[in-house]
């Protein structure tokens, strides 16, 4: 039966606003963290990402990812341009809400997750080569993934995949995607002892409270309805986010005899993306502990992984995003449970026995292989078309002047320690 129903309008308008916002906290985010030459290049790329997808989304993204399925690996152009995409329910997705609503939801979730990739390359990609990137990207990568997990006959969603709110096509997509890209590209220019610090932490703080604050629109909107299961995810994204900036901060601890301010909001962001895929799935004790261990973790990736494998991952989207998807999607056929969300199945803890947890690490598994070839493909087209990297030139005066010919900082100088 497909009815209007007040309340679940004004709950999913609410929650698109929330997940709108999250790419502009992840400006503000990834602003704070790179270095002062690079402020406005790194934030530009997430506004781009804005712009840029929800044209793509427009004309022919919404449709193929979840028109009517073909061959259960893409859907159609039935709703291109927005054609048949109106006030009325689709009862297939939402049949409370306006199909209009549901676009515009889905909308905000292939926006950031370009954006979240462009952490991994910053300070050395160009800005032609990163608005190619997202066409492409947006195009080739996320579009088939959202079909295959989301869409109605879609082939993972037809194999029983539990992803309430982004874990494969957002999260682990964007991770794994990011480690590629900041291989392919290669390191950024060492300069001075301005490596590797977060030059405004007050703005990483902001940007990662926005981040936290739209999160509870970006797992309860899955409801798409002011339910129980909405009430769920949104105690568990709460939950897990405290709990993960805990078992970050404990690590740290016991590693470097420290806690700093720009762990523990990392900590919180981990937890967030590993809870992400399991939010409306599991209980509230279950997100706890899936927070904590997260948390602990993507530490672990960021300081000892990454050290060790020696790729330049700049803002860690790898070690938070791809670690903590595929953490929160494993998670949710160990702890699932269907008294909670009847549209969700038992997990093994809970007598679903190895099932669920094969079906989940099958789309860990998909997820990798496919947006890791795929944009690496991509980065190859791009770089026959323009040069994927910034010169050492350009690094060293900074993106925000050598790409944009603007400056986040007027009266900011190099400092005498600024070498290469």
């Amino acid at each position: 039966m497909t009815t209007l129903n007040t309340g679940d309008v004004s709950f999913v308008f609410l929650c698109t606003v929330l997940v709108f916002l999250m790419t502009p906290g992840l400006a503000f985010f990834y602003g704070g963290m790179v270095r002062k030459r690079n402020v406005l290049s790194i934030m530009m790329q997430s506004y781009t990402a804005l712009g840029l997808v929800t044209v793509v989304w427009v004309l022919f993204g919404y449709s193929l990812a979840f028109g009517p399925d073909h061959g259960h690996l893409i859907g159609s152009f039935d709703w291109a341009a927005l054609k048949g995409v109106g006030l009325s329910p689709n009862p297939d997705y939402a049949p409370t809400i306006p199909h209009l609503l549901f676009f515009l939801f889905q909308l905000m979730f292939a926006v950031i997750t370009p954006a979240v990739i462009s952490g991994a390359t910053a300070e050395r990609l160009r800005f032609p080569a990163f608005v190619l990137f997202v066409l492409f990207w947006s195009t080739l990568v996320y579009i088939p993934l959202a079909h295959w997990v989301w869409g109605v006959g879609g082939w993972l969603r037809n194999l029983g995949v539990m992803d309430f709110a982004g874990g494969t096509v957002v999260e682990m997509a964007s991770g794994v995607s990011g480690l590629v890209a900041a291989m392919v590209i290669g390191k950024r220019l060492k300069v001075g002892y301005e490596w590797n610090i977060p030059h405004h932490m007050p703005n990483v703080l902001f940007g990662g409270g926005l981040l936290w604050f739209g999160w509870f629109g970006f797992n309860a909107g899955g409801a798409m309805g002011a339910n129980g299961v909405a009430v769920l995810a949104l105690a568990t994204t709460q939950i897990a986010g405290a709990a993960g900036m805990v078992g970050w901060a404990l690590i740290e601890w016991f590693h470097r005899r420290q806690i700093t301010v720009f762990g523990a909001v990392s900590g919180i962001i981990a937890a967030l993306v590993a809870i992400t895929p399991a939010a409306g799935f599991v209980s509230t004790g279950s997100s706890l502990l899936i927070g904590f261990i997260a948390g602990g973790v993507c530490y672990l990736a960021v300081s000892v992984l990454k050290a060790k494998l020696g790729y330049d991952d700049a803002l860690d989207v790898f070690g938070i995003h791809g670690i903590g998807g595929t953490l929160g999607t494993i998670a949710t056929g160990i702890f699932a449970d269907i008294s909670l969300n009847p549209q969700g199945r038992n997990g093994l803890l809970n007598g679903g026995g190895i099932k669920p947890v094969l079906i989940q690490l099958l789309a860990v598994v998909v997820t990798y292989l496919f947006t890791g070839l795929m944009t690496f493909l991509i980065l190859k087209v791009i770089a026959m078309i323009t040069p994927l990297r910034a010169t050492d030139d350009e690094q060293v005066n900074g993106l925000d002047l050598t790409q944009h010919r603007e400056n986040a900082y007027p009266d900011f100088e190099l400092s005498e320690n600024v070498f290469i």
